[in-house]
């Protein structure tokens, strides 16, 4: 927040009278009834009213966070339960047990939550350290989908601080274990179209349709040629609704592959027999990546079908592949966890 905005405000309530305060913000309606609780009206005023400041500052850091959420990058993970067991989701005791976790580590905390659409839970958690206060201007954000395991965590949080922050989900949400899944973007709504199988690619349920603005032909063409040219055009219509169905794709802008294999000779030669594998790193990026694909071999700037590595990545729920060299067999097999 401005930090003249951030004065006008607490000047503003140091000017009300101390009974009065809490039924002004009542009236103002800025603040919820749930956070005005959290207020203590029987402090100094000065206390009162930085705290008012600072509840303010959560909620605007709220907002423009839900609007502006593809600034940053997000990560999956995914939650795991012992049985099959389904559990009736009590939002209050979700809140409670999360804060009761992290405030038995850490003090210096500041939390936040704000319901959203789709049973949305959107927490804000602001570290500090024990001799810190909280970084307002640094927070961390998680997003989570109750009755679903799945949880997305903001890229801005600490390594230090995950540990923590993932017992508190899986404890407040009655998991017994949290992994991730290797899937990020800045898109929060495409990882969700991905996890949630909202999005439509069509694995061999496709129907064949006339290729549009294909009869389009020069009058003394080879009729063989035409029908060449159409047949391959529809080879690759059909191969690619196959890989990618008629929909719209999620929106991803990355992609990471990670090589790792051996290089070997003949035992007798002993040559390039060495036990440090060679690795390395190819990435793919693009503002659209899946739409990039999808548009390649229709282009004529690849072969259909794709490599499965590329067209496997919102089935398998995933944009970061580590391929290795199957065992006992020679460098060249190669697969994908």
């Amino acid at each position: 927040m401005d930090a003249t905005v951030s004065e006008f405000i607490r000047r503003t309530v140091l000017k009300i009278p101390r009974d009065e305060i809490k039924v002004m913000l009542q009236k103002w309606g800025f603040l919820s009834e749930a956070q005005l609780q959290t207020l203590n009206f029987h402090q100094l005023k000065d206390n009162i009213s930085q705290e008012v400041v600072q509840l303010c500052e959560q909620f605007l850091f709220f907002l423009d966070n839900h609007i502006y959420q593809d600034k940053r990058i997000w990560s999956v993970y995914q939650m795991k339960k012992t049985g099959e067991e389904l559990e009736c989701f009590d939002i209050t005791d979700f809140k409670k047990k999360f804060k009761r976790r992290i405030r038995s580590a850490l003090k210096n905390v500041t939390i936040t939550f704000k319901e959203y659409e789709d049973n949305a839970i959107w927490i804000r958690v602001a570290w500090g350290t024990p001799y810190k206060k909280p970084n307002q201007y640094k927070p961390s954000y998680v997003v989570y989908h109750s009755q679903t395991p799945y949880v997305f965590i903001s890229a801005s949080v600490l390594k230090s601080n995950m540990p923590l922050l993932c017992q508190a989900l899986i404890v407040a949400s009655n998991y017994h274990d949290i992994r991730e899944m290797e899937l990020r973007s800045h898109c929060l709504n495409s990882l969700k179209d991905i996890v949630f199988k909202r999005y439509s690619q069509n694995f061999q349920t496709y129907t064949t349709k006339p290729l549009q603005g294909g009869n389009i032909e020069p009058e003394n063409a080879d009729i063989r040629i035409v029908q060449e040219n159409r047949g391959e055009k529809e080879r690759i219509y059909r191969l690619n609704q196959e890989a990618f169905g008629s929909g719209p794709q999620p929106k991803l802008e990355f992609a990471h592959y990670r090589l790792e294999t051996m290089f070997k000779s003949d035992p007798k030669m002993d040559v390039l027999d060495k036990k440090e594998p060679f690795r390395c790193l190819v990435k793919f990026s693009s503002p659209h990546l899946l739409e990039s694909l999808k548009s390649l071999a229709p282009a004529g700037m690849a072969d259909a079908p794709l490599s499965p590595l590329l067209t496997c990545i919102p089935h398998k729920a995933r944009n970061y592949f580590k391929i290795r060299e199957k065992k006992g067999l020679f460098p060249e097999n190669f697969v994908s966890p």
